[in-house]
């Protein structure tokens, strides 16, 4: 390969699949480096690594995997860095294709799944929802958000660190914070087989997580995508008091002129906001 790469798989108790999983890296890449973030596991994972000469990097308990992102990012030697989840969904066969379509100028190329590779309606109903909001405050198409199979180049990837959480968020925080750092993102389409063992996401603890995540994000990104909507919806509210009021009561009532101040504070908290944003990104830039 003519760049030096780093395969780097979070696992918590997933020495069954590594088991399998590892081999099979290590013949496709055998020039690149493996590095197994061990996240607290109380299951062989170690051994695993020892005895197919794969790098370790063990958590004494469990942090997350988000942390576990973080931590094998801050070890990898290499310049691409490609991110699979440990549990045998990812095929290793496509971490070439992502590396290829990386090529093409990209910053990051992410792995998207179709409805048929989501573990259940539930779930790919929410990541549809996700993919629609996250491309309404980024403005851009976000085909999978919560995708962890990607690639990335490390020196892009290291400066969102800070901004990455350790829970199950960091492809959500990652992906929105590339596109608002004006980075190139692309997706590439793939199949994802069924995990073994039992997946350590909540759906409902995981997804308000992930929504927050996106907000929280989203108001880094653009916060007057978030307040302009809840400001024209106080205002539209409030003339239409307004208007009952009047025919009903000939009157101006006290609800009215609260919904329209708050129309109008929350759109200038908002554009306030903007403008901050604009220039904490813009001084970010020049100390680069």
């Amino acid at each position: 390969m003519p760049r030096s790469l780093s395969i780097i798989l979070p696992a918590k108790n997933e020495a069954r699949s590594l088991e399998r999983l590892l081999p099979g890296l290590r013949r496709r890449y055998d020039d690149a480096e493996i590095i197994v973030v061990n996240d607290g596991s109380s299951d062989d994972t170690v051994a695993v690594c020892e005895r197919h000469q794969v790098k370790c990097v063990t958590h004494a308990y469990s942090l997350g995997n988000g942390a576990a992102i973080k931590h094998g990012a801050r070890f990898a030697q290499g310049e691409i860095l490609a991110f699979l989840d440990a549990d045998g969904q990812h095929n290793p066969a496509d971490i070439q294709r992502l590396l290829d379509h990386l090529d093409k100028g990209f910053d990051m190329v992410v792995g998207a799944r179709d409805s048929r590779s989501q573990a259940s309606i539930g779930r790919s109903l929410a990541n549809r929802f996700y993919n629609r909001l996250a491309s309404y405050m980024t403005g851009h198409e976000i085909k999978d958000l919560t995708s962890g199979f990607r690639v990335v180049r490390r020196a892009r990837f290291r400066e969102f660190l800070y901004l990455l959480p350790n829970g199950f968020s960091y492809p959500t925080t990652s992906t929105m914070a590339f596109f608002r750092a004006g980075y190139l993102v692309g997706y590439l389409p793939i199949n994802v087989g069924k995990r073994l063992g039992k997946s350590h996401i909540s759906i409902f603890k995981d997804g308000v997580r992930f929504l927050l995540i996106i907000f929280k994000i989203g108001t880094l990104y653009s916060p007057l995508k978030l307040f302009l909507p809840i400001a024209l919806l106080h205002g539209m509210i409030g003339v239409g008091y307004y208007v009952l009021t009047y025919l009903t009561e000939s009157r101006l009532s006290l609800a009215t002129v609260f919904l329209l101040t708050a129309s109008v504070t929350i759109f200038l908290i908002g554009l306030v906001s903007e403008q901050i944003t604009q220039l904490m990104y813009k001084h970010s830039s020049q100390d680069k």
